[in-house]
């Protein structure tokens, strides 16, 4: 069964970082980070439907946005100008927006919700249902890749294999054909030496034969 993603935050220099991951182990490593954030308190889980909603269009892709703002978390987050002088705060126009009162709201919600009825799905658990099936199908992915790769590595393992044992035969049988060759050259060579000796000594028994009775001739 999938594991169940989950949204979690932390903070990196001048922006928020968030991120959709199966646990706070996956979420350090798409964070890049070596030491455990979530021990020391500087990361945490949300359930912030704003950011979980993002977060779980994207699993496993890192979301940012400036610190001590409250606009969407996105991929590619740049710094608001004035941002360094201490600027970043959320416009005119958002801030003169009066805010809806909380009874008004939990009135609207029950006229929208039919007591027949059940109540609609929300958007943040279809949006990580889709995320999960997301994540499972990259997961899948990389291992049908990584299968891929794994196999025409073998195969270039077993050709290598076969290369260096028809080498290796082909030495070991011309090795084995030289040694024959000496061998019979080393034969040959003993069996001339043999020869020479006997022509020596037949010709030092000739010439003294013929010596002496060259001398027998003089005498």
């Amino acid at each position: 069964m999938a594991r169940k993603l989950k949204t979690y935050t932390t903070a990196a220099g001048f922006f928020e970082l968030a991120v959709a991951a199966p646990s706070m182990k996956a979420a350090l490593e798409a964070w890049g980070s070596n030491s455990n954030l979530f021990h020391h308190g500087l990361a945490k889980e949300t359930d912030d439907s704003k950011i979980v909603a993002a977060t779980m269009a994207k699993p496993g892709v890192v979301l940012r946005r400036p610190v001590g703002t409250n606009g969407a978390f996105t991929e590619q987050a740049t710094l608001p100008s004035g941002f360094a002088a201490g600027l970043v705060g959320p416009p005119a126009a958002k801030r003169a927006q009066p805010r809806d009162k909380p009874a008004e709201k939990s009135q609207d919600k029950l006229r929208d919700v039919s007591p027949d009825k059940p109540a609609a799905e929300p958007v943040y658990e279809r949006a990580a249902r889709k995320a999960v099936l997301s994540f499972e199908r990259e997961q899948e992915r990389r291992r049908r890749q990584e299968q891929k790769e794994e196999a025409a590595r073998a195969k270039a393992r077993e050709r290598r294999d076969r290369v260096i044992a028809a080498a290796e035969a082909a030495l070991e049988d011309a090795g084995q054909a030289h040694r024959k060759k000496m061998d019979e050259l080393g034969k040959a060579r003993a069996a001339l030496d043999r020869k020479l000796e006997a022509e020596r000594e037949r010709w030092r028994q000739e010439k003294e034969e013929l010596d002496r009775a060259l001398q027998d001739a003089r005498s």
